[in-house]
């Protein structure tokens, strides 16, 4: 069967609260989560509102630290690894913000926002990241005139479907 894409094995992130909200308590957001995902496959995380599905998923991208817990992503456990380690890594995996008000600048139009982690990771001359905008555009059904507007021209639906398509701007072998 080979190697799997990502596994969690009893993922935990432990958040405290501290006075003057309690007397220190803690609130587990995510408590002994385990999964495995082979290549080439979807998982879908659903929850009630608060139950830690995007604790959890900042928590695979290393956005935010587990307290413990093992994330494998092609077999490595890169739920230790430090910055600058975790860098190879970050070009893999994509997430795809809950907000698609929130998770685009309305001052960057949509070829600005698709191409910046293209611009990033350093891919592609000019000519071949306006391909790929065109390309990606295409491939979430929205046409190529909508790389000149802004994320304000566009309905809820639409901005996510721009944020997917930046998400999948560097091709990553896993998107959240």
């Amino acid at each position: 069967l080979g190697v799997p894409l990502l596994e969690l094995k009893n993922l935990c992130k432990t958040y405290w609260i501290k006075p003057p909200f309690s007397a220190g308590a803690e609130l587990r957001a995510v408590d002994n989560v385990s999964f495995t995902i082979a290549p080439r496959t979807t998982l879908g995380l659903v929850g009630e509102s608060g139950c830690g599905k995007t604790t959890l998923s900042r928590a695979v991208l290393r956005l935010s630290a587990p307290t413990s817990g093992q994330i494998r992503f092609k077999g490595q456990d890169i739920a230790q690894l430090s910055e600058s380690a975790m860098k190879p890594f970050r070009r893999e995996i994509a997430m795809v913000f809950q907000n698609p008000y929130g998770s685009l600048n309305p001052r960057q139009n949509v070829a600005e926002l698709i191409s910046a982690p293209m611009i990033v990771g350093r891919m592609g001359s000019s000519a071949e990241r306006s391909a790929r905008v065109a390309y990606l555009l295409d491939a979430v059904g929205l046409p190529k005139a909508a790389a000149d507007r802004y994320p304000h021209e566009f309905s809820g639906g639409q901005r996510q479907r721009i944020a997917v398509a930046r998400a999948l701007a560097l091709q990553p072998s896993l998107v959240i």
